[in-house]
C-alpha cells in the first residue's frame, strides 16, 4: 500500500493543481448566474395552450356530473329528486300525491304539487318523459262530417261491471292499454264499479273521455255501498272510507262539534287537510240525518 502513496514532486504539483481547479469550478458553478435575462415569451401561443388545457379541464368536470336521462316524474325516488336538487319536503309532497292514486301529467302540474322552484323547474322539466297517450292524445277530426249520437237511455247502456275490455276499446280515445286498465281497476276494487264517478280514479282517462264511456256503460250491479251517518260516525268508522285517513278524521269529528253537526255533505270542504278533489267518492259512504 505504500506505493501508491508514493508521488513525486510533479506528481504532487499535479494533483494539487487538480484540486484547485476542481474547487474553482464548484464555486463558479454556485456564484455565477447562468440564466438568461432576455427570455422570449409567445403570448398568443400560451394564451392558446392555457385555453386548451382549461378546456380539457372542463370537459373532464362535465363527464364526472351525473348525466339526465328522460324520465316520468310520477316515479321519482329519494334518491333521484336529491340528485336532481329537490329537497326532502318537495320530494314527500310528490309521494304523498302519488299515494293517493293521483298522477302528473305536465310540468305545471309537477310544480303545483311539490312547488319546486321555477329555476329547478326549468332546468329539469326538459328531462320529464310522459306517456304517448297523454303527451299525443288522439284527436277529432272536426271538419268531417259526423251523424249526432242518440243519448242512450239506462236499460240500453251496458253495464260497466261486466263490460269487457274490448268492448271499452270501441269509445274513441280508448286504446288497449286504457281499456285494460279498466278493468284492472274494477278486480281490484272487488270486482265492480260502485257508482260511475270512480272512472276519475282510472289513471289516463281525461273528462272528456270519461263522458263517451258513460254514454255506452253505467253501473247497473255491484254490491250495495254501506253507508256512515256523517253527523254521529266515531274516528274509527271515518278512516274506513277510502281517501280518509286518522288525520283527517280526526279534524272532520272536530269541525262536527264545532259546527254542532254537518248539515250537508259538501260542508266537509271547509274541513283542514280533507281532500277536495275526492269529495265526489267519498260521498258515496256518507249520510246526514
Amino acid at each position: 500500500m505504500k506505493s501508491h502513496f508514493q508521488f513525486t514532486r510533479k506528481q504532487r504539483s499535479g494533483i494539487f493543481l487538480l484540486l484547485l481547479l476542481i474547487v474553482l469550478f464548484q464555486l463558479g458553478y454556485v456564484l455565477i448566474d447562468f440564466s438568461s435575462e432576455n427570455v422570449s415569451v409567445d403570448q398568443k401561443q400560451l394564451d392558446q395552450f392555457q385555453a386548451e388545457i382549461d378546456s380539457l379541464k372542463l370537459i373532464k368536470q362535465e363527464a364526472s356530473q351525473p348525466k339526465l336521462y328522460p324520465f316520468n316524474p310520477n316515479y321519482i325516488t329519494d334518491y333521484k329528486g336529491y340528485v336532481l336538487g329537490m329537497t326532502m319536503i318537495e320530494i314527500d309532497r310528490l309521494h304523498q300525491f302519488r299515494s293517493t292514486n293521483q298522477w302528473v301529467n305536465s310540468a305545471e302540474d309537477f310544480q303545483s304539487v311539490t312547488q319546486v322552484s321555477d329555476s329547478l323547474l326549468n332546468v329539469i322539466s326538459p328531462y320529464f318523459k310522459f306517456p304517448e297517450w297523454v303527451t299525443n292524445p288522439k284527436s277529432t277530426d272536426k271538419n268531417v262530417f259526423s251523424k249526432p249520437t242518440i243519448q242512450k237511455t239506462f236499460e240500453q247502456k251496458t253495464d260497466l261491471n261486466t263490460a269487457t275490455a274490448d268492448e271499452l276499446r270501441a269509445v274513441n280515445g280508448i286504446g288497449a292499454k286504457l281499456s285494460q286498465r279498466i278493468v284492472d281497476y274494477r278486480r281490484k276494487n272487488g270486482g265492480s264499479f260502485v257508482a260511475d264517478v270512480q272512472l276519475k280514479e282510472v289513471y289516463g282517462l281525461s273528462p272528456e273521455v270519461i263522458a263517451r264511456v258513460l254514454e255506452q256503460f253505467t253501473v247497473k250491479s255491484g254490491a250495495p255501498i254501506k253507508t256512515i251517518n256523517l253527523n254521529t260516525a266515531t274516528i274509527d268508522q271515518l278512516v274506513t272510507i277510502k281517501y280518509i285517513d286518522y288525520e283527517i278524521a280526526h279534524h272532520i269529528v272536530e269541525a262536527r262539534i264545532l259546527r254542532e253537526g254537518f248539515s250537508s255533505i259538501d260542508d266537509l270542504k271547509k274541513v283542514k287537510d280533507f281532500p277536495l278533489d275526492k269529495i265526489e267518492i267519498i260521498r258515496l259512504y256518507l249520510t246526514i240525518d
